[in-house]
């Protein structure tokens, strides 16, 4: 991987307000991939390639990341930004809707990174509990989303994305086959991997 595209490609997208993963946050996730060194990873929100890019470095060798975008404009810099750091051989760019797209894949994952649409996390937890492997884990980013979902908070602007981050974090808490943290890096990392007793 080229470390000096990298940086440039996390500049760029500072430059224009793209959201990209913060830099604890990636902290705490290269851990995790550090010590489970999936072989297959699915990322739900692509944006600019910034993460993928990032978790390449942690993969199994001859690993892969498949990572769903429904931003034309973002697919592209993404390939691009993907081909400058020289990483095209292990990241798989899906272009569309996850929500249309995820239902359709038939493959396991042992790790899956959720950083889309906050409405839709709910939606992309039930695909991703039926493509996680045995000793899988699920990263979702933005749970906390700015403090919202933790207070009281019911603005009428981002009621809808509140409630269902709060639905999602319910339903991770709630599953017995998991084993969740909730962390207050970034705006709010959750981390579930499958209980052993589980497997």
């Amino acid at each position: 991987m080229n470390k000096i595209e990298l940086e440039k490609i996390k500049q760029k997208a500072l430059e224009d307000h793209i959201p990209i993963i913060m830099d604890d946050t990636l902290e705490v996730i290269e851990r995790e991939l550090t010590k489970s060194k999936p072989k297959r990873l699915l990322e739900i929100g692509t944006a600019v390639g910034y993460s993928a890019i990032c978790f390449t470095e942690f993969l199994a060798e001859d690993g892969i990341i498949d990572t769903i975008e429904r931003e034309h404009d973002r697919v592209m810099q993404a390939m691009e930004n993907i081909k400058k750091a020289e990483v095209e051989d292990k990241i798989n760019i899906i272009e569309g809707d996850a929500v249309e797209i995820l239902p359709s894949i038939d493959k396991k994952y042992d790790a899956i990174f959720i950083d889309a649409s906050k409405g839709k996390y709910p939606f992309f937890l039930k695909e991703a509990l039926r493509m996680l492997n045995k000793r899988g884990i699920i990263l979702a980013d933005n749970v906390l989303y700015k403090g919202y979902v933790m207070s009281d908070y019911n603005k009428h602007k981002q009621r809808t994305a509140v409630r269902n981050l709060r639905e999602f974090l319910a339903q991770l808490q709630q599953n017995n086959e998991l084993d969740t943290e909730i962390l207050e890096v970034g705006d709010g990392l959750a981390i579930a991997k499958k209980k052993e007793e589980s497997l």
